[in-house]
């Protein structure tokens, strides 16, 4: 989650409201969403938090990355039942969409050597991260399990959604090194950008309930 809930209503709202282009946008959003995860793991110069804690555990498990993606997704969502959270379709999909393309795109990219292409691999995953967070989260088709973690937090300890968010991708950071995850430059780089980026287009991706763009 971002800051941009103060800008942009994002509460779920229901299907019947342009089902037509809001379950293609979600879809469409979480696709692109697991390719940029697949971008930033072939660029090899660190990963996003959640991202280091997958790769921690794919070289445990021996699972694809994408296996682990969504056994950590289920795992998130079992904490959401103290937090009185509800998942909705968009909740589903991005346990089931995201770890798919991951898979998909991890078998389709070979692993960047060159540092050039490194580096062009990490700016673009970042990019498409950002750009497929604003389309998938524009749906407004529930939030995805670590998004959800997050405004549960919130709700239910009075902490400020950066606190709450801050707080978990600490510790799943320092879960996923000590489990050997990939920590470094691209971290910070995800870290710096990828809320400006989701900001910054999200009024341009999110439905309102009147089936409008919002561009508040």
């Amino acid at each position: 989650m971002t800051s941009t809930t103060a800008q942009v209503d994002l509460s779920p709202i229901p299907v019947r409201v342009r089902p037509a282009t809001r379950l293609p946008q979600l879809l469409i959003g979480l696709w692109l969403y697991g390719t940029s995860m697949a971008l930033m793991v072939r660029a090899g110069l660190g990963l996003s938090p959640w991202d280091v804690l997958h790769d921690g555990l794919t070289n445990r498990l021996g699972w694809s990355f994408g296996a682990v993606t969504a056994l950590t997704s289920i795992i998130v969502l079992l904490l959401w039942v103290p937090l009185r959270q509800r998942p909705g379709i968009g909740t589903v999909a991005n346990v089931v969409v995201v770890a798919g393309s991951v898979d998909v795109a991890l078998a389709v990219l070979p692993q960047a050597h060159a540092l050039v292409w490194q580096l062009a691999l990490l700016v673009g995953g970042v990019l498409l991260n950002g750009a497929a967070t604003a389309v998938y989260v524009g749906a407004r088709l529930g939030p995805g399990p670590r998004d959800g973690l997050m405004t549960g937090l919130h709700a239910r300890t009075g902490w400020s959604v950066r606190v709450a968010r801050t707080v978990v991708e600490l510790v799943v950071l320092a879960a996923g090194w000590l489990l050997g995850g990939s920590v470094g430059v691209g971290t910070v780089v995800y870290a710096l950008l990828i809320g400006v980026l989701t900001q910054s287009l999200l009024p341009l991706a999110a439905v309102r309930r009147s089936g409008r763009s919002d561009h508040a």
